[in-house]
């Protein structure tokens, strides 16, 4: 089948091709129901199926006679280990941490917070939940305990499981102090805190009471065996960041996820059975979940679990060095990776070093990839770079090429065409398609793909209006986009106050929040500006209340140092400009466009509605002397 046919078929035939697609993952019952609604009249995909994850990514395999077969490699640049598991060893690892869960008292339906690093046992951990019910949200090691505090206050979990501390390039990053003060500042208490020593210091000081050790806890407990759940049970929640400030928590179903995931691994990544395959991401991510641990794990294919980072561990070359050590047949990573490495090695020197023979295919995603990235790929990797697009609300591909089909065309700087299941188009701000060549909303027609988000937990009406309200039967997806005569479409960035920093979703709202909170600030306004190696980087503009003497560099280094402590290292935010007024509109609307558009360098032209023009040439007198 052609892939232009599949999509047809998944767009006009859609419960037919989906049951047919649904038939590759083993279900415990298959759904009768294909398509249904939800009290809200949103739409579900396999309501009465019954199913278990953690079976498909394990027990599957073992029952098939590949219970020796290497599921997940660990490899840490940073510590210097290398550990290799077995789904047999996988199963002994996730069904013992799922025994000790049911000792804790955990069961179907309640969810667990998970605060940990690049390690095998935060893998366990998810397949464990996933084995006895338990929803977990996975929480990135780089967020500070603000983050933490408004995931616990929100889902309410039964158990916070975490490490020691995780490692970045050669500094140790202490987690239970974060995490303490996390449960001391949320609303909710959390029962039970497990813990995964890592031995890396002598860290007895940095315990708190109530704390249950990992290691002990698996080794009292019985092994748990799978339960079944229904195909909408949710799997996971994973928060991102919304225009308000406080993230969003989407919930992915089960069955939904997995059928996508399957499809996804064979068509998309073209991906065969016992394969390996590298997605070099972070846990707390979504492609975390979605593609380093349940997508080739239902693929039967082996994982990379890579701890380090593309430069500095020790080089530029990291990446092709695990390429090649471990056989890897195709890859995903953000961009930003590959810039960072393309700055380091700019002559590909690093890449001559290591045999790429198995290396076929490498994936981008996260934020579009310039095309000087992808002419110096080219150049020097020699395989086809294919650049996609998703998010966490879609949990798989939205747009791309199946790799795995048929001959496919890449076009640089495009994002590739609509996956099936995804009827996108692109609208005006009234709601008509435009024509191909104008830009304008990105939106998919209801109902989304399999595997899509059920929703956001627990709050219905900021789904609605999130993602439902402005085209009504429609998914809008935040993201403004171009369509060529051909159907490939070109995503042109974010249209509401979420930046793309190096592929990691940011809101400048939640950031305002916290610039604004500082003594010495009266009023501020943060914006996405370009960057060369991270695709967009925040940078705040402020006005100091009256009668503040302090010196500016003191105050920006304040301002700094108070983001990274509420939000963490992953905001970004190093650049703070103060200025004497913001540019305004006459009924106060801060004129944020403009700010950027002048931060970036660009053209511009002073918006009619603008309150006093004098203060566009004190902000270019500001930019002049300022040091980026």
């Amino acid at each position: 089948m052609k892939a232009q046919q599949m999509f047809q078929e998944s767009i006009e035939n859609k419960e037919q091709f989906w049951a047919e697609q649904a038939k590759n993952i083993k279900w415990f019952e298959f759904p009768k129901t294909i398509l249904s609604e939800d009290e809200n009249g949103y739409p579900l995909w396999f309501a009465d199926g019954k199913l278990n994850m953690s079976y498909l990514c394990i027990d599957k395999h073992i029952e098939d006679g590949f219970g020796e077969q290497v599921a997940v490699i660990y490899d840490s640049p940073v510590t210097g280990v290398k550990q290799e598991y077995t789904f047999n060893q996988l199963k002994e690892e996730v069904s013992r941490l799922a025994g000790g869960l049911k000792s804790l008292g955990l069961e179907k339906g309640d969810t667990a917070v998970v605060y940990m690093p690049m390690i095998p046992q935060t893998f366990f951990t998810m397949l464990a939940c996933a084995r006895i019910g338990v929803i977990h949200n996975v929480v990135f090691g780089g967020f500070a305990p603000n983050e933490l505090v408004v995931r616990i206050d929100d889902c309410k979990p039964k158990v916070l499981i975490t490490a020691t501390a995780g490692v970045e390039i050669q500094k140790r990053i202490p987690y239970l102090p974060l995490v303490e003060k996390a449960i001391e500042l949320a609303t909710d208490h959390v029962p039970n805190i497990i813990v995964y020593n890592r031995q890396l210091i002598d860290n007895k000081h940095e315990y708190f009471p109530g704390t249950i050790d990992y290691q002990e806890l698996v080794a009292k407990s019985e092994p748990a065996d799978y339960v079944e759940v229904e195909a909408t049970h949710p799997l996971y929640l994973l928060y991102t960041s919304g225009t308000t400030g406080k993230p969003k928590g989407v919930a992915r179903d089960t069955g939904g996820h997995a059928t996508a995931l399957k499809f996804s691994m064979k068509y998309h990544y073209g991906m065969e059975e016992g394969e390996r395959f590298w997605a070099a991401s972070d846990f707390g991510w979504a492609v975390g979940h979605s593609y380093m641990v349940y997508g080739p794990l239902i693929n039967r294919n082996t994982t990379i679990v890579f701890e380090g980072k593309p430069i500095m561990t020790p080089d530029a070359g990291t990446f092709w060095r695990v390429i090649s050590e471990h056989k890897v047949n195709a890859m995903f990573t953000a961009p930003t990776a590959m810039r960072a490495i393309k700055k380091e090695d700019p002559n590909g020197e690093l890449i001559k070093k290591y045999d790429l023979s198995n290396y076929r295919i490498q994936f981008l995603a996260g934020e579009r990839c310039d095309v000087a990235t992808l002419d110096w790929f080219e150049e020097h990797v020699g395989i086809p770079a294919v650049d996609h697009w998703w998010q966490t609300e879609s949990g798989s591909p939205m747009l791309g090429l199946l790799t795995g089909l048929d001959e496919y065309k890449i076009k640089r700087a495009s994002a590739g065409k609509p996956i099936p299941g995804y009827d996108i188009k692109i609208f005006d701000e009234n709601g008509y398609e435009l024509d191909a060549h104008h830009e304008g909303y990105l939106v998919i027609k209801l109902p989304l793909a399999p595997g899509a988000m059920l929703g956001l937990w627990n709050d219905w009406p900021r789904f609605q209006s999130s993602y439902l309200s402005q085209f009504p039967g429609y998914y809008f997806s935040g993201d403004g986009a171009i369509k060529d005569e051909d159907g490939y479409v070109f995503v042109t960035g974010r249209v509401d106050d979420v930046i793309n920093v190096a592929g990691h979703r940011l809101s400048t709202s939640e950031m305002e929040e916290v610039v604004s909170s500082c003594k010495d600030i009266a009023e501020c306004a943060v914006v996405g500006i370009e960057d060369q190696l991270k695709g967009q980087i925040p940078f705040a503009v402020a006005v100091t209340k009256a009668g503040v003497e302090k010196d500016e560099k003191e105050i920006e280094k304040e301002v700094v140092a108070l983001v990274r402590e509420t939000i963490g290292a992953v905001a970004c935010l190093k650049n703070v400009m103060i200025v004497k007024r913001l540019p305004k509109t006459r009924s106060g609307k801060i004129l944020r466009k403009l700010i950027r558009t002048m931060l970036d360098g660009k053209d511009f032209q002073i918006p009619s509605t603008i309150d006093d023009e004098a203060i566009v040439g004190e902000i270019q007198e500001k930019i002049k002397t300022y040091s980026f």
